[in-house]
């Protein structure tokens, strides 16, 4: 008996989630201000419906997996795959007592991108069609320069991307403040003038501390200051922000999960461009929250790691997005686990208009040799 179109369905019932944590180790060892790391998780969710499937993922601990399998799945199994916003609700309704920030957000943010991606399947649509492309593509920057690197290291690393036509690139700093001048300098000889230098401390610096920083790393051309100070001190972040230099833009944001965190840091005027990450501020359902957020300020949106998601769903977004962070751990797990995962075009991000969804699927014979 032939299936009906898909325009005659009232309901494509979610039939089926799995979800699979991944452990990779990084390809040296790594640090930033406030912290060391030698191994990345990612947490991929696939979810079944109408004859096809959905992906998602986020970076966190294998304890998001759990959560996912023993807590979330049972609520979204059985729902309409065409109503991805219901589900969301139903999930963010269920973790009241477990708490908003954190493991649980980048649960739910898993399983909406997945099913997003399996709602553009099913209606055999790129996702940022879907979602309703309102631009062709995103500048990317190249992100890493940890403090763990020798000069040598971070100058070839940010040298090579700068080559690749970047327009930008960021470095870490912060963990031996004594160096961070030394270590800027050499990234600036290795990209040339043409290049914008980012740098990142993580939240490592004291206000003043930070301040004057600002300051220096000014005279060596640095536009953008992230992180100079805790995110979660939004008065030493609008200090920072008033004193730098007008040129030098103060970011954070990233450690967002919810719609109130944004908005206490843009009515605190503590940054001058907004961050968010949708696998960490519960899916790109939420991520839209967080973008209506900076039109409506008006503020631009710079949007944090996990490229091939973000690539996919940026151009959706009315919001003034600034770039996508093309981060070394995130990009490289990408092109190892997914088929189709982003690269830069001449220091742009496209979405895949060529294929249904994100255009990514998993190897999944890959997977299985760094599952945990």
């Amino acid at each position: 008996m032939a299936q009906p179109a898909l325009s005659q369905r009232t309901e494509i019932p979610i039939e089926k989630l799995q979800v699979t944590a991944c452990k990779i180790q990084t390809d040296a060892p790594e640090s930033d201000g406030t912290f060391e790391w030698n191994a990345t998780t990612i947490v991929i969710v696939e979810v079944f419906g109408a004859g096809t499937k959905g992906l998602g993922y986020t970076y966190a601990d294998t304890s998001t997996a759990l959560l996912i399998r023993d807590h979330l799945s049972h609520l979204v199994i059985g729902r309409d795959a065409m109503d991805v916003p219901s589900a969301w609700n139903i999930m963010v309704h269920s973790i009241r007592n477990l708490g908003r920030p954190g493991i649980a957000s980048m649960a739910i943010a898993a399983v909406d991108i997945a099913l997003w991606d399996l709602k553009a399947h099913a209606l055999q649509l790129p996702l940022a069609s879907l979602l309703g492309k309102f631009r062709e593509s995103v500048p990317a920057y190249g992100s890493g320069g940890f403090t763990s690197y020798s000069l040598q290291k971070l100058q070839q690393q940010l040298g090579n991307w700068a080559s690749t036509g970047m327009r930008f690139v960021k470095m870490k700093i912060g963990r031996d403040p004594a160096q961070d001048i030394e270590r800027v300098r050499a990234a600036r000889e290795a990209i040339g003038s043409n290049t914008e230098l980012f740098v990142d401390a993580n939240g490592a610096y004291e206000r003043k501390q930070a301040a004057s920083f600002a300051h220096k790393f000014r005279e060596l051309g640095v536009t953008w200051f992230e992180e100079p100070v805790s995110s979660d001190d939004l008065d030493g972040l609008r200090m920072v922000r008033e004193s730098a230099p007008s040129e030098m833009e103060i970011a954070a944001g990233e450690y967002g999960y919810d719609t109130v965190y944004f908005q206490r840091m843009l009515d605190a005027e503590a940054v001058d461009v907004l961050q968010a990450d949708a696998t960490r501020c519960a899916g790109i359902t939420g991520f839209f929250e967080a973008a209506s957020l900076c039109k409506a300020h008006p503020i631009s949106l710079s949007v944090h790691t996990a490229p091939t998601i973000h690539s996919n769903i940026c151009c959706s977004v009315q919001a003034c997005v600034r770039h996508i962070e093309y981060f070394h751990d995130h990009e490289r797990i990408e092109h190892l686990l997914f088929d189709g995962a982003a690269g830069p075009s001449k220091g742009d991000l496209y979405p895949n208009m060529s294929e249904p969804g994100m255009g990514i699927v998993l190897k999944h014979a890959d997977a299985n040799r760094y599952k945990v």
